[in-house]
């Protein structure tokens, strides 16, 4: 069965206030439109359009209603939720640094919250729900911009190294900052150690020690000498989260983080416990169905120290990128190897004018650039798609058959028998 869906942008400050609406074709509200939940979230469950699926009025409603109709047996026998959400992203302005937990993580902490009688929608409640939420971004403007894991240590002494060349050519060196900077990040365990201290000591108003560190760094990284620098990027980035979010502890932990830019088509995967921000650039973002999120700066809303240093993994990495596997011609298949999820990338202009895709599961697609068919193993008469409309797709189509002069975004359950890129 093919489902027309559709939903309303969140409107999140952040949000950019055209790209989505270009994206799709259609005009502008107006306002920040950050994101397009197209899923069964409760945050915001896509609504069913033009009557199908039994007349319900969106995808939550009715899964809850005929979970082996929407899902198919499989998904209906374990627990009757769509394990994805697939979202369009457009990012105007910095989101708030973030972490995710791991499975277990997510039920200990929702468990914990439940027995703590934290009301759900509580300012101070840090569990949502009992999942994990393991999230792809794959670019869709030119560039798009993210901060995502701690950067290499020979990376932050290039950072520190560049810091104090400019305080010292600064015409009042303030060389104290640093020194207690480089005090935290020396220890065994410094990563840990700087993010915990920054967090705690440096949203207390500008009275604390770690205040003046913030202070003095986003002074030098406006300096020459980190314009000229190998990480005249990251120090642009300082410049823009201190303008903001100025004070905040999250710009001096960006300069630990990996500044990532990635190309269209390029993409990032971003497991439990990656501290990751989204910068700018819109986006296909897929994740596991949660609502999850320990936040460490770069916002006003809760951040519980203690427990985002539990979540978040701290070892140093490469910028986690994910590399595409072509699985037939005018078909990439980005599987980060969790069963929550995989997404399909299909360009039918490249592969004779269509191309399949198997289905494991239920799937959502969505048209880009122009219109699109869709057929499957039931639904064997093509239903057109145009630019920025979204299909929900039953796993008994068994195989979706993409054509037409636009491309197809499908977003489905994790694919075996693919190795992870």
């Amino acid at each position: 069965m093919f489902v027309a869906i559709d939903n309303t942008p969140r409107d999140y400050a952040w949000g950019s206030r055209s790209a989505i609406a270009e994206y799709r074709g259609r005009p502008a509200s107006g306002g920040p439109e950050a994101e397009l939940w197209l899923g069964a979230h409760a945050g915001s469950p896509a609504r069913i359009v033009g009557g199908a699926a039994g007349g319900h009025a969106d995808l939550a409603e009715w899964i809850a209603a005929d979970p082996v109709a929407a899902l198919g047996t499989g998904l209906a026998a374990r627990g009757a939720r769509l394990p994805f959400l697939l979202k369009v992203l457009a990012a105007g302005a910095p989101l708030s640094l973030q972490a995710h937990p791991t499975p277990e993580q997510a039920r200990e902490g929702f468990a914990r919250d439940e027995a703590d009688g934290v009301p759900i929608d509580a300012y101070d409640r840090n569990y949502k729900d009992e999942f994990h939420k393991p999230e792809l971004i794959v670019a869709v403007s030119e560039t798009f911009d993210a901060l995502s894991g701690f950067r290499p240590l020979d990376e932050v002494r290039g950072v520190l190294t560049v810091l104090r060349a400019a305080d010292e050519a600064s015409g009042a060196p303030e060389p104290g900052a640093l020194d207690l900077l480089e005090s935290h990040l020396a220890g065994a365990d410094g990563l840990r150690t700087t993010v915990e201290w920054l967090l705690t000591d440096g949203r207390g108003g500008d009275t604390g020690e770690a205040s003046w560190v913030i202070e003095r760094v986003t002074a030098l990284a406006a300096s020459p000498e980190a314009a000229a620098s190998p990480y005249a990027l990251s120090f642009e980035t300082v410049g823009a989260l201190a303008e903001a979010y100025p004070g905040d502890p999250g710009i001096v932990i960006s300069l630990l983080l990996n500044r990532v830019r990635l190309r269209a088509g390029e993409s990032l995967y971003l497991a439990a416990g990656n501290i990751h921000a989204y910068l700018d650039g819109l986006g296909i973002e897929l994740m596991a169905a949660s609502d999850n999120v320990l936040r460490g700066g770069l916002t006003p809303k809760h951040i519980d120290v203690d427990e985002l240093a539990r979540v978040l993994d701290f070892t140093p990495m490469p910028p986690p990128r994910l590399a595409p596997v072509e699985v037939a011609p005018g078909v990439r298949l980005f599987r980060p190897g969790v069963p929550d999820f995989s997404l399909y990338r299909v360009e039918p202009s490249t592969a004779g004018g269509e191309a399949g895709v198997p289905l494991a599961g239920p799937a959502i697609v969505v048209a880009e650039g122009a219109a699109i068919e869709l057929r499957g193993a039931v639904t064997t008469e093509p239903v057109r798609l145009e630019r920025g409309e979204a299909m929900y797709v039953t796993p008994d189509e068994v195989e979706l058959v993409v054509a037409g002069d636009g491309d197809a975004w499908i977003a489905t359950v994790g694919v075996a028998g693919v190795p992870a890129a």
